[in-house]
C-alpha cells in the first residue's frame, strides 16, 4: 500500500470518527445553549469529555491532511488528477470541520457565560429575598414580643382591677353588717350618744374648776 492510499484511509477514518464525535457533541451543546442545566442533567463531564475527543480527532485530521499535502510537491512520484482532486477533497472537509467546531465552541462558550450571568443574578436575587425575609422575621419576633408585654400588662391591670372589685364587694359586705348589728342593737346608739354627752359635760366641769382654780391662785398672788 503508498503512502498516498495510507493516509487517504486516515483521512477517512479519522473523519467518520470525527463526524460520530460532533455529531454527539453539537447535540450536547445544544443543551447549554437552549438553557438546559447540563451539571444538572449529568451531562457536564460528559460534554467536557467529548469536546477534548473532538478537538484531539480535528488536530489528528489536520496532520493527516498536511502529509497528503505534502505529497502533492514531490516530483519523484507525481499523483494523479483524481488524487489532487481527493486530496482537496479532505482539506475542503477538515476546513468546514473546523468551522463548525469552532462555532459550536463560540455557542456552547456564549451560553455559558449566560448561563453564569443569569445564575449570579439568580443567586442575588436570592440572597435578598433571603436578607428580606430574615429581617422581616426578625420584625415579626419584635413585634409578637411586644404583642406579649402588652398582652402581660393587661393581664396584670385586669387582675388589679379584679382584686379592686374584690376589696370593694368586702368592704361594703362589712359596712353592711355593721350596719344591720346597729340596726338590731338600737341601745348601742343611745349608749354612744349618753358616752359622748358624759364626755363633753365633764371635759366643761374640770374646764370651770381649772379656771377657778386660777382665778384663786391670781387673786392670791396679787393681795
Amino acid at each position: 500500500m503508498s503512502t498516498y492510499d495510507s493516509l487517504h484511509r486516515q483521512c477517512q477514518t479519522l473523519e467518520s470518527l470525527f463526524d460520530v464525535k460532533l455529531t454527539s457533541y453539537s447535540r450536547l451543546a445544544a443543551t447549554v445553549t437552549s438553557g438546559a442545566d447540563v451539571e444538572a442533567g449529568g451531562s457536564g463531564e460528559r460534554w467536557k469529555d467529548l469536546e477534548l475527543e473532538v478537538g484531539d480527532l480535528l488536530e489528528k485530521l489536520g496532520e493527516t491532511n498536511d502529509k497528503l499535502s505534502e505529497l502533492t510537491h514531490d516530483s519523484d512520484n507525481p499523483l494523479s488528477a483524481s488524487m489532487l482532486r481527493t486530496i482537496q477533497r479532505h482539506r475542503e472537509i477538515y476546513n468546514d470541520y473546523v468551522r463548525e467546531f469552532r462555532r459550536t465552541k463560540t455557542n456552547v462558550q456564549h451560553a455559558l457565560d449566560q448561563a453564569n450571568l443569569l445564575s449570579g443574578v439568580r443567586n442575588d436575587i436570592d440572597a435578598y429575598k433571603s436578607s428580606a425575609a430574615d429581617a422581616l422575621l426578625a420584625e415579626r419576633g419584635r413585634i409578637d414580643s411586644s404583642h406579649r408585654m402588652a398582652d402581660d400588662v393587661l393581664a396584670q391591670a385586669y387582675e388589679t382591677r379584679a382584686e379592686f372589685g374584690r376589696q370593694r364587694t368586702s368592704l361594703a359586705s362589712i359596712n353592711t353588717r355593721m350596719a344591720g348589728v346597729l340596726n338590731t342593737m338600737p341601745g348601742i346608739n343611745n349608749l354612744l350618744s349618753m358616752i359622748k354627752t358624759r364626755r363633753r359635760r365633764d371635759a366643761v366641769i374640770l374646764g370651770v374648776i381649772i379656771g377657778l382654780c386660777i382665778i384663786a391662785l391670781l387673786s392670791y398672788t396679787f393681795q
